[in-house]
């Protein structure tokens, strides 16, 4: 979110590393408007620096918000220890107090829209043809008063995966809204987001099969 590629992340930049850290600013001011606190975690990579570190430590510190390492990948269970004594340590305080972020009886629109706007930072949001379509349905089979479950790329506030850091100024596409019954939620399905992982070229099922014997071969 600081602006380096993919590909330079390994080498040291303290500066795109603060540039970043508007983006962690916007989860916590989000998970604040749930009124529960927030531990924040550094997941520890080989190749950060101590001033790195510091620099995501001063930023939580000067908000008030607790921070630890967590350096699980390379010292296993231990290396967890101080991030579990910091979420003990808030569980402890007893401060979580958790408000939802609307009424069930919003409409599905404003639902989204009230999510689109106060967690993604959008302008507003624009149903597509398809999404307003079932809309209709969603009312008509009495599910209007179900809660929102939107899905969206992981790389952006927003529902375009190069819009990084916090963006603003935007507007969210819901191109198709699904009912899950069931569940009992709406999914709100926006940009080009897919529902279920796709698979790689050459899935790792074609690889696999059973010998004449019963034995189970290609899993490893």
């Amino acid at each position: 979110h600081g602006g380096r590629a993919k590909n330079e992340l390994t080498e040291p930049d303290v500066d795109a590393l603060k540039r970043g850290l508007e983006n962690l600013g916007k989860h916590l001011e989000n998970i604040a408007k749930y009124n529960v606190p927030a531990v924040v975690a550094i997941n520890a990579f080989a190749s950060d620096t101590a001033e790195e570190m510091a620099a995501i430590r001063t930023y939580c510190e000067e908000r008030g918000v607790p921070v630890a390492l967590s350096d699980v990948f390379a010292k296993g269970g231990e290396g967890g220890k101080e991030l579990a004594q910091a979420v003990l340590a808030e569980i402890a305080k007893g401060a979580a107090d958790f408000q939802p972020l609307y009424a069930s009886e919003l409409s599905v629109p404003d639902k989204i829209r009230t999510i689109a706007q106060e967690i993604y930072g959008a302008d507003d949001i624009v149903l597509e043809a398809a999404a307003q379509k079932t809309l209709v349905d969603i009312e008509a089979g009495g599910y209007a008063e179900l809660p929102v479950c939107i899905a969206k790329t992981q790389y952006s506030f927003s529902d375009d995966p190069n819009k990084l850091g916090r963006p603003s100024g935007f507007t969210l596409h819901v191109r198709e809204l699904k009912i899950s019954a069931g569940a009992g939620f709406i999914v709100a399905l926006t940009g080009n987001i897919m529902t279920m992982p796709g698979l790689p070229k050459k899935p790792a099922a074609e690889k696999i099969d059973v010998t004449a014997d019963g034995n189970i071969v290609g899993l490893f």
